[in-house]
């Protein structure tokens, strides 16, 4: 019996039904307006406007000098919008509930987010290729279309859609609370420390932010192709266990032909497999001769020397001649 923990999680019950998210009308009218303030943003630098404006105020204000006790911790608490590591960790938490649930669902969809995000944010940044503040040549300017790859923030999308992806796979309302509590501070925080650190223009991190909730916003439209990806992963895993079910050799048919067992004898050089039976009432078939690559063994000899006993030899000891006198 087993009393490890992973005995009792097997015990525990499953969720009885997962809700899966759906384009409602109040999150199709968060995605219309998170759209608008998207493209507001994006027509704002590229005119150069107050926004613009506000970039250059708050690059030359130098947070990071205001406040240098506070450069250590933000240089560790950035990294939560790092792709790589933090894509493993909540790729760790969602394995263990696929694991938990019985279904691929929380992993594809994190996958389908991260996808989404790489596409879409990537094309905004080489497109557009605004300079980043420690790069900028001139005062004022928007720096746009210059080979840079710093608009929308990287940093804060990946941190809204990373760790969003925990709230919008919640089961219970309670949990999506809370979740998304979490996500948001985690992502604003990750936003503001960029401005601090001086890597993003505020402008950018709103960009960011607006991409970020468009990719989970959106992302019940995935939901048919998740649920089709499932579906072809467990059917190929199905047909792999199959295969591996199936016997080495293939079965006999009722009253088909059957394999005629043989028996082996030595002639001389040669070694003759004679059948016993018939194979499929079609006779016995000839018998298979094989010429030896190597000789017989002899048959031992054995050996000429009289044999000893305990009461001495069999043969009767030789007589002396008899002597006259």
């Amino acid at each position: 019996m087993r009393t490890d923990i992973f005995a009792r999680l097997d015990r525990e019950p499953e969720p009885p039904k997962i809700e899966i998210p759906r384009m409602s009308r109040t999150r199709l009218a968060l995605f219309g307006g998170t759209s608008a303030f998207y493209l507001a943003i994006v027509v704002a630098v590229l005119v150069s406007s107050w926004l613009v404006t506000l970039d250059w105020k708050v690059m030359l204000f130098r947070p990071y000098q205001q406040w240098p006790e506070l450069h250590a911790t933000l240089d560790y608490f950035v990294v939560l919008g790092q792709r790589g590591p933090t894509a493993v960790m909540v790729a760790a938490w969602l394995g263990w509930r696929s694991w938990r649930q019985h279904t691929l669902r929380p992993l594809l969809a994190l996958g389908a987010a991260l996808l989404l995000l790489n596409v879409t944010v990537g094309a905004v940044k080489l497109g557009l290729g605004r300079l980043g503040p420690h790069y900028a040549t001139r005062i004022g300017s928007a720096e746009m279309f210059a080979g840079g790859d710093i608009f929308p923030s990287g940093h804060t999308a990946n941190a809204v859609v990373t760790w969003g992806i925990l709230a919008y796979l919640a089961t219970t309302p309670r949990a999506r609370r809370y979740l998304s509590a979490l996500s948001a501070v985690v992502a604003l925080g990750v936003g503001l420390t960029t401005v601090y650190l001086g890597t993003h223009w505020l402008s950018d991190v709103l960009l960011g932010w607006a991409a970020g909730l468009l990719i989970l916003l959106g992302l019940p439209w995935c939901e048919p192709l998740i649920a089709r990806s499932e579906a072809m992963v467990f059917a190929v895993r199905e047909q792999l266990r199959a295969r591996r079910r199936q016997a080495p050799s293939l079965p006999v048919a009722a009253g088909g032909p059957r394999p005629a067992a043989y028996r082996t004898r030595l002639t001389g050089p040669e070694e003759v497999r004679e059948p016993v039976g018939t194979a499929g009432g079609t006779g016995c078939p000839a018998p298979v001769r094989t010429t030896l690559t190597q000789p017989r063994p002899h048959a031992v000899v054995r050996s000429e020397r009289t044999p000893v006993t305990p009461a001495g030899t069999r043969r009767p000891p030789r007589s002396r001649p008899l002597t006259g006198g």
